[in-house]
């Protein structure tokens, strides 16, 4: 490597951290396409139980899923006070319901700890960074939803579509 490079695995990762119920977690900041307020979420029939339904943004259709549901906390109405992350996903735009987005942060490659060093079997979490105050999960939002719940998801998505016209 020559003077002055920077190895990709060197580069800071750039998080957007949010809270649920006091417990902060993370989205990879690529990822993240906008931040909402919680606007009126449209229930979707036949979708899996971790889809809330979905939300108009801008013309477009975005499933809202359910982070609470999937991180085993307990579920609660939501609120006006609410925000929704809407997320780029390997297949699609989502939008994750959170108590508060906190900030962006930058964490090297060297202060983010693999999850399953820590918890074995946390497939929705790809790793964890020490915070002044606490733990934040680093959410892997490619592993969100299982097969079956994506291929759900787009079928009763396409239906809805096609329904719609």
């Amino acid at each position: 490597m020559k003077e002055g490079e920077i190895q990709k695995n060197d580069m800071p990762s750039q998080l957007v951290a949010f809270a649920l119920d006091g417990q902060q977690y993370a989205l990879r900041l690529r990822a993240v396409q906008q931040i909402v307020r919680m606007v009126e979420v449209t229930p979707l029939p036949k979708a899996p139980e971790i889809v809330l339904g979905v939300v108009n943004l801008q013309g477009k259709i975005i499933p809202v899923l359910n982070v609470r549901e999937r991180f085993g906390l307990r579920d609660r109405e939501t609120n006006l006070r609410d925000q929704l992350i809407v997320a780029q996903t390997a297949k699609r735009s989502v939008a994750l319901v959170v108590d508060s987005v906190t900030s962006v942060i930058e964490r090297s490659r060297d202060e983010i700890t693999e999850a399953a060093r820590i918890v074995p079997g946390a497939e929705y979490v790809e790793g964890v960074a020490k915070l002044e105050d606490g733990m934040l999960f680093i959410h892997d939002l490619d592993r969100f939803l299982s097969p079956e719940e994506e291929q759900q998801l787009r079928d009763v998505l396409t239906a809805s579509e096609r329904a719609s016209k």
